[in-house]
C-alpha cells in the first residue's frame, strides 16, 4: 500500500471514495440517502438594485439542514434580515423533510443570534482558530413553535 496526499484528486479517485462510503453506509443503515443526494440552496437578501447584500448558503441531507454560512452587510445587521433569511431557510428545509438544523459559528460571529433564534450550543472547540472558539449549534425543526 502507498499513501498519497493531493490537493487535486482525479475524478475517478474522488468517485471511488464517494461510492465506497455510500456502500458502507447503506450496509450499516439500509435506505439511508447518500450525502451526494443533498439539496444545496441559497437564500439571498437583495437591495433595490438587485445586488446580494446578505444571504445563506446551506445544504439538506440526512434529514438535517446544514447551514454553511450566513452573511449580512453591515447596513442590514440588527434589522431583522438575519432572522428572516434563517426562517426562510428553515421553512425550505422542512419542505425537504429536515427535522434538525446544524450550524457552526465562531466566538466573534453569531452565537447569540442563533441562540435567540432557538438554537442550542451542543459543542465548543476552544482555540479554533487560535485565540478564539468554534461552536456547533442545533435546533429541532420538527418541534412545535413556542
Amino acid at each position: 500500500m502507498k499513501i498519497e496526499l493531493t490537493t487535486r484528486a482525479e475524478p475517478k479517485d474522488a468517485a471511488a471514495l464517494s461510492e465506497g462510503i455510500v456502500g458502507f453506509n447503506q450496509k450499516q443503515v439500509p435506505g439511508l440517502e447518500p450525502i451526494e443526494a443533498e439539496v444545496r440552496f441559497f437564500v439571498f437578501a437583495r437591495n433595490e438594485d438587485g445586488a446580494a447584500v446578505g444571504g445563506i448558503r446551506a445544504a439538506c441531507y440526512w434529514n438535517t439542514l446544514h447551514i454553511e454560512l450566513l452573511w449580512l452587510s453591515d447596513a442590514l445587521r440588527g434589522q431583522g434580515a438575519g432572522g428572516a433569511l434563517l426562517a426562510r431557510a428553515e421553512a425550505f428545509a422542512r419542505e425537504q423533510d429536515c427535522q434538525i438544523a446544524l450550524v457552526e459559528t465562531t466566538s466573534w460571529q453569531a452565537r447569540p443570534f442563533y441562540e435567540k433564534c432557538g438554537y442550542v450550543c451542543i459543542a465548543a472547540i476552544p482555540d479554533r482558530p487560535r485565540g478564539h472558539s468554534t461552536y456547533t449549534l442545533s435546533k429541532r425543526l420538527d418541534a412545535a413553535p413556542g
